[in-house]
């Protein structure tokens, strides 16, 4: 083989390489881009707290207005709403809100919420330590379920000079159809079909 046929081979397999590595990266930059959201309040997503806030909330630390807001993708059957339109609490203080959802549609179906605070700035600060958000939500047709979210704010925001000057965070929600739960209800849906089918035509 000559030298250049050589080398013709090597730019090939380094090409390939790559484009394979882009392929790669296309289908998982989703997921690493909201596992980084996450990790460092980036785009206003807030954080998941390890541990609950453990120091005493200082009498003259400030208050922050928490505000709530609630969306449903045009694809999903829910209501959803927050049950309180906003709660006041001292920085450092953990709190416990409320949401509540209903299936308004005809058949069983899961959501998944998505989250951010504004201003975006103060993600990184806004630590849930426990909600609704982690999981998947199911419910059947008709159900109305109450989800709390307990969060706190980081007093580590009053070092921020970007952030410390911040009295009022809008916590912000958006209910969706779980990947993949159409599919699968159609996918029972046929099956049920294809038993009535056959119960009808042994009758």
């Amino acid at each position: 083989m000559s030298t250049a046929n050589r080398k013709n081979g090597k730019t090939a397999v380094v090409l390939f390489a790559i484009a394979g590595g882009m392929v790669g990266l296309a289908f998982a930059s989703v997921p690493l881009y909201q596992l980084f959201c996450q990790v460092t309040g980036y785009g206003g997503t807030t954080v998941t707290a390890t541990t609950k806030p453990t120091e005493t909330v200082a009498a003259d630390a400030p208050v922050i207005t928490v505000r709530f807001d609630s969306n449903v993708d045009s694809a999903l059957p829910w209501g959803f709403s927050p049950d309180q339109k906003e709660i006041k609490v001292r920085i450092g203080e953990e709190s416990l809100a409320f949401f509540t959802a209903k299936n308004r549609g005809g058949r069983e179906i899961i959501g998944n919420a998505t989250f951010n605070v504004t201003p975006y700035k103060v993600g990184q600060y806004f630590q849930k330590v426990e909600c609704f958000c982690f999981t998947e939500q199911k419910l059947v047709p008709g159900q109305e379920v109450s989800m709390p979210v307990s969060f706190f704010v980081d007093p580590e925001m009053l070092k921020d000079s970007n952030a410390m000057d911040v009295r009022d965070i809008t916590l912000s929600y958006t209910f969706y159809r779980a990947p993949g739960d159409e599919e699968i209800q159609n996918k029972s849906d046929k099956t049920a079909n294809q038993l009535i089918m056959k119960s009808q035509s042994k009758s």
